[in-house]
């Protein structure tokens, strides 16, 4: 067998379920996964409703996969500015959060998968409220540890506290996000996080 002979199915597998996953993508940020079905969810990847489910058996697992799969690429943005770690380069975490929001604003697609499954989630019953809110806690948990160490260095300049704060950071995130969603034209995004976060933090001007 030659070196590269095992790579074409699996290649080609590869591709098919990146389409898969970028159609779920497209599907659940216009209707929600409720709304979304797998017949049509295979109509947008170009394949048959019997190779979706080869790939994903239910819908359930689709969605856990798109989620993962955005993380990813979150978590890989992060890594790339050295920001992975807020407690010790608090700056840098922060300033990658927002390079992060920005490229999202750059994928309009992954935001609107964001806004309409989180808000979709709140309900405890669907299959996404554990991950949503896990990943609540989660960045909460960044953002406190990265306000707490500039607090700590006496360069947080906030009347709140860092945990109180980092709520408040994201809740304006999202609240910004679907604004963007409404009127792609008038809302600035990135200018309007960043002022927020200045007022906080003026070393991130560095």
């Amino acid at each position: 067998m030659s070196a590269g002979g095992g790579r074409g199915p699996y290649a080609k597998s590869a591709e098919v379920r990146r389409r898969i996953l970028e159609a779920c993508a497209e599907a659940f940020g216009e209707t929600g996964f409720y709304g979304a079905t797998m017949k049509d969810i295979a109509k947008r990847a170009a394949i048959s409703h019997t190779g979706l489910l080869h790939h994903f058996a239910r819908k359930e697992d689709l969605l856990i996969a798109v989620l993962e799969l955005r993380d990813e690429h979150g978590a890989r943005f992060l890594e790339s500015a050295d920001a992975i770690d807020p407690a010790r380069n608090p700056v840098e975490a922060l300033s990658g959060m927002l390079a992060v929001v920005v490229d999202n604003e750059l994928r309009p697609g992954i935001m609107e998968l964001h806004c309409v499954l989180s808000g979709e989630a709140t309900s405890p019953g669907h299959p996404a409220h554990p991950y949503f809110a896990n990943r609540y806690r989660n960045v909460r948990r960044f953002y406190t540890a990265a306000y707490t160490a500039l607090a700590e260095r006496g360069e947080l300049r906030a009347p709140v506290d860092p945990e109180t704060l980092a709520t408040m950071t994201i809740a304006l995130i999202n609240g910004l996000q679907e604004q963007w969603l409404f009127d792609r034209d008038s809302v600035r995004l990135e200018s309007a996080l960043r002022a927020f976060l200045l007022s906080a933090v003026p070393a991130l001007t560095r």
